[in-house]
């Protein structure tokens, strides 16, 4: 499948899931039986971990077509690039969507600011650069739509093999927002 088309399987799954009419392909026991041979999926998604977004339910994909990496914020840190280098280099993925949402928590946080800890303010500053851009007084979609931009741009930066696939035009990355109301996403 070419990047366009899988692009549209895209929206059309999301078009599915937002009419309540997802049509739950690829998702049985066959499917099951012939996935243990190996994973070949279309698109990675770089998603946050928020319980209410679900990638494979929200672009209506069957089992084996998405590798979601979820991590708080879809930041690009290096176990978030290293689970996507390895999907491009032997899972032979053409798509990466790097998926922010609505209300974000771990962007609100980045927000208030304050110290959340090692851990949290760690993963956290890997949002301050869309907050930088944002400028003071953004408001949290500014800074999830923002976000999800630069990641696109740091997983080609920080990764050799993102940047060399996307680079030859193997890889395509782009960058989405998920409507938590709707169910839309929009890509940016």
């Amino acid at each position: 499948m070419e990047i366009p088309q899988i692009i549209d399987r895209l929206k059309e799954g999301n078009a599915r899931f937002v009419e309540d009419k997802l049509d739950g392909k690829l998702q049985d026991s066959a499917r099951r039986e012939e996935l243990t041979s190996g994973q070949s999926p279309h698109t990675i998604v770089l998603s946050c971990a928020d319980s209410r977004v679900v990638p494979e339910l929200a672009f209506d994909a069957g089992l084996g077509e998405l590798f979601v990496v979820r991590v708080a914020g879809n930041v690009a840190n290096s176990s978030s690039i290293g689970s996507i280098e390895y999907a491009v280099a032997h899972c032979g993925s053409q798509v990466i969507v790097v998926l922010g949402h609505q209300s974000c928590g771990a962007v609100t946080a980045a927000i208030n600011g304050g110290d959340n800890g090692y851990n949290i303010n760690h993963l956290l500053s890997h949002i301050t650069p869309a907050l930088s851009a944002c400028g003071s007084g953004a408001e949290v979609i500014d800074v999830v739509k923002k976000n999800a931009q630069l990641t696109t741009e740091e997983l080609s930066k920080r990764s050799k093999i993102i940047g060399d696939a996307v680079s030859s035009g193997k890889v395509k990355i782009v960058p989405a927002y998920y409507n938590l109301d709707s169910g839309k996403v929009e890509f940016l």
